[in-house]
């Protein structure tokens, strides 16, 4: 048995509720084969009345199943799965029909439903993609013609302009697109449209955990929370709309790939959500024919078992891989700490999250000529003048009942003082309430407006230990600031030297004075892109004990920090976005639909390509400079009480092969393909996972002469987590150009290892195939990770840039 150690990253679902005592929800596989077995492994041809006969059959099998031996009131199917897996999910109220099931003849294995967690307008340019990719596919509006983008999330505000019909201009046929608009609360029969061409909800899981709430998350496909919306536009959006908060014009909004269309899998609430009903998404999304599965959704934590990758979600994504749709994962947003990744599995395309050349800095000047910067996207104070300063408690009513930080939060316009407020700059301070959301910065903006006050500062509590970077993204329409811990005590010494107060301590004279300047101008600097702190970080991971494993992940990166992009102005998510239309957001959730969208425009140049052939594409062309030509920088933990982080050398444990290159991933020279046998060989070659395991998950054995590695997959990464002496790596290359190109290999080798390359030349002819051997062997036992590459360098300007990390263990 090989060594394979893997690790999760994810954007994800929260559960919370409670259930009647001992109630559940699992998942139960079954032995019968699903619809796609009909479709795609017999060799005489069926039609689509055949394949809907088929589902039937299987649905109503599973009833009668359920029926023979548990009691009708002791449980609820909520679905059947048919497509992918043949199965069902059921909520069970006792411990005896769990132990039933796990004994009855005809299931394969039962999974326990676990928790889950939800994890533009510059970034087109910032990837290049409006010169060097729209005008070879006829242009933006016809980008992506032909692709359809499955979005598993919180599914999507129809009335926003980057999904109007009016604006999309594709015209070609997708014939074999084949899902449903559910219309429902928000969502009439006209929502679907030209762009948005199937509309669905699941939320039985949801519904038997007592979560859902019917007023609150809409039963439909509508987006009563905003990230489902503001993923869908990223990828897919239209061409050129207009990115209007509070009266301010920030720009213009395109998605990746504005041709595609948009079909909704609407499984994630504003409270999260559940596997059961994650599953049952997928599976209706791949039955239905989209090309690409954008996932912001993953376990919250790495589940249980002998192998994290072989849970009901991950083996659902491996059959969607094998009917020919790829899947897109965020990374997780848990860095920087290592092995925080919680997308693990070889077949999904897992993504990190960089940060732009793009920033937003906010700035108050003092009249004594000090000047602090901070974060907030608001306006100016009016003209060049100085306005005077006064803390919320001194300009506030005292009373028994108001506790001080009820004072100094500003969340209660009634507190203050009207004669002493009109026309100053409130100081407020961030509390603990702003943190579990009792408090919010909305509301401090929108007191400032009723109370006639020039503006706020919001300044951080000294004796709290909080950051106020989660409000780095946030657009204001009153003059505002929020500053760190550092400057918040300068201002406060500022104002305490400028101000004169009575011997009963009020407030009676306000010299110290500031102005805020335009806080909503972008400002742009080269060095870009950098790994974002929050991206998950590899390496990946094997089970819950985070044994390291021979994969690679992340596998790719793209800009994810402070992306413009559609909102619901009803979200229930964030109550400082409520009556929004757009929202500026950062996390590895926002970096993902980037790749589904550059895999639309792939899938668009080269249709019939497979997942692992467009996910090649996107890693071997992918830069690992940035764009002053130096090395990629990651943000990391810092030990300054001033510095939030700094900036290491990025490694392939950051970013993956690199920074996604959509101009070079459209022509990649090469491609390293991969297909469902092989990645059933892989699992067999999991450290702990034997054969019967593997069969009863996937329904498929391992080969009698499987010895393998799991580092034996065909990927374009070479990781091996614990080198002994020495490896031996295949990698089978093939030429997706119809010209002939002579490749030369370089190494760059990790730290105590030694490649050999065999051979170090080759010609290679038009759609042809050939295999590179690959050997490492272990010089120096580092005990850690050590990083390196693989480059071959055609003839005809191919790239093809292959990362290798390895752990030496012994060097024998």
């Amino acid at each position: 048995m090989a060594f394979c150690t893997f690790i999760l990253l994810f954007s994800f679902i929260t559960i919370w509720g409670f259930l009647p005592l001992n109630a559940k929800v699992f998942i139960v596989l079954m032995d019968e084969e699903p619809v796609t077995y009909l479709k795609l492994e017999r060799s005489y041809d069926r039609n689509e009345t055949d394949a809907i006969v088929y589902k039937e059959s299987i649905s109503g099998g599973h009833d009668r199943f359920l029926e023979s031996l548990l009691h009708g009131h002791s449980y609820t199917k909520l679905y059947s799965y048919t497509h992918l897996l043949s199965g069902f999910a059921i909520h069970i109220e006792s411990e005896e029909a769990v132990s039933t099931l796990q004994n009855a003849k005809g299931v394969r294995i039962i999974h326990e439903d676990i928790k889950m967690e939800k994890l533009t307008m510059h970034t087109p340019e910032f990837l290049g993609i409006p010169a060097g990719v729209w005008p070879t596919l006829g242009g933006a509006e016809f980008s992506g013609e032909g692709v359809v983008i499955g979005f598993i999330d919180t599914g999507i505000n129809p009335e926003h302009p980057s999904f109007a019909s009016h604006s999309f201009r594709g015209n070609q046929s997708i014939s074999k697109f084949k899902g449903k608009c559910t219309t429902g609360n928000r969502f009439p029969s006209t929502a679907c449209n030209s762009k948005i061409v199937g509309a669905q909800y699941f939320a039985r899981a949801a519904i038997a955990y007592g979560d859902f709430n019917s007023t609150r998350d809409y039963a439909s496909p509508f987006d009563a929370d905003g990230h489902g919306s503001h993923t869908a536009s990223t990828a897919a959006g239209n061409h050129r709309v207009p990115v209007i908060v509070s009266g301010f014009n920030y720009g213009y909004a395109s998605g990746m790939a504005p041709g595609a269309r948009i079909a909704v899998y609407k499984a994630l609430y504003t409270f999260g959500g559940y596997m059961a009903d994650v599953v049952a998404a997928v599976d209706q999304a791949v039955e239905d024919g989209v090309d690409i599965i954008s996932l912001s959704v993953g376990p919250s934590a790495v589940p249980s078992g002998p192998a994290a990758f072989l849970n009901a979600l991950e083996m659902e994504l491996l059959f969607a891989t094998k009917a020919g749709v790829l899947v897109v994962q965020a990374a997780g947003n848990s860095g920087p700490s290592s092995s925080s990744i919680l997308s693990f599995s070889p077949w999904i395309t897992s993504i990190a999250a960089s940060i732009t050349d793009r920033k937003y800095n906010n700035t108050i000047k003092l009249a004594d000529g000090h000047s602090f910067s901070g974060i907030g996207l608001a306006p100016p104070t009016l003209g060049r003048v100085y306005y005077p300063l006064a803390a919320a408690a001194d300009v506030c009513h005292r009373n028994v009942s108001t506790g001080i930080f009820s004072l100094e939060s500003c969340q209660y316009p009634e507190l203050f003082i009207p004669a002493l407020v009109r026309g100053k700059l409130i100081i407020c301070t961030y509390s603990f309430d702003f943190e579990n959301d009792d408090a919010t910065i909305a509301t401090v903006a929108d007191n400032i407006k009723k109370i006639g006050a020039a503006g706020f500062i919001l300044r951080m509590d000294p004796d709290q230990d909080f950051s106020p970077n989660k409000f780095k993204d946030m657009a204001l329409d009153v003059p505002g600031i929020i500053l760190n811990m550092q400057s918040s005590m300068d201002l406060l010494e500022y104002y305490n030297s400028h101000t004169i107060k009575s011997r009963a301590g009020q407030a009676v004279v306000f010299h110290a004075r500031a102005r805020i300047l335009d806080g909503r101008r972008a400002i742009y600097h080269g060095q870009a892109p950098v790994v974002a702190s929050y991206s998950s970080r590899g390496p990946d991971v094997n089970n819950a004990l985070l044994q390291t494993a021979d994969v690679l992940k992340p596998n790719i990166m793209a800009p994810g920090s402070s992306i413009w992009a559609a909102w619901s102005p009803s979200s229930e998510g964030d109550p400082n976005l409520k009556g929004r239309n757009f929202a500026l957001l950062s996390g590895t959730s926002m970096a993902t639909p980037h790749i589904a969208g550059v895999a639309a425009l792939i899938k668009q140049r080269h249709p019939k390509w497979s997942p692992a052939a467009i996910t090649s594409a996107m890693m071997t062309s992918a830069e690992v400079t940035d764009h002053s030509g130096s090395p990629i920088l990651a943000q990391d933990y810092s030990d300054s009480p001033i510095l939030e982080h700094v900036l290491v050398h990025a490694t392939p444990f950051d970013f993956g092969a690199g920074f996604i290159n959509p101009a070079r991933a459209i022509d990649p020279g090469l491609i390293f393909n991969a297909h469902f046998q092989e990645y059933v060989q892989f699992l067999c070659a999991v450290p702990g996972v034997d054969d019967d395991y593997v069969r009863r998950v996937t329904g498929y054995g391992c080969l009698p002469e499987n010895q393998g590695w799991c580092s034996d997959l065909n990927t374009p990464s070479i990781t091996v987590s614990n080198l002994v002496g020495s490896r031996k790596v295949i990698r089978r290359v093939r030429n997706v150009s119809s010209a002939n190109e002579t490749y030369t290999v370089t190494v760059k080798e990790p730290s105590g290892v030694k490649v050999s390359v065999s051979p170090q030349v080759f010609k290679i002819r038009g759609l042809a195939s050939r295999e590179v051997k690959i050997v490492l062997k272990a010089t120096n036992s580092t005990r850690a990770y050590s990083f390196g590459a693989m480059v071959l360098q055609g003839n005809n300007n191919h790239i093809i840039r292959i990362p290798i990390a390895v752990y030496v263990s012994t060097s024998l």
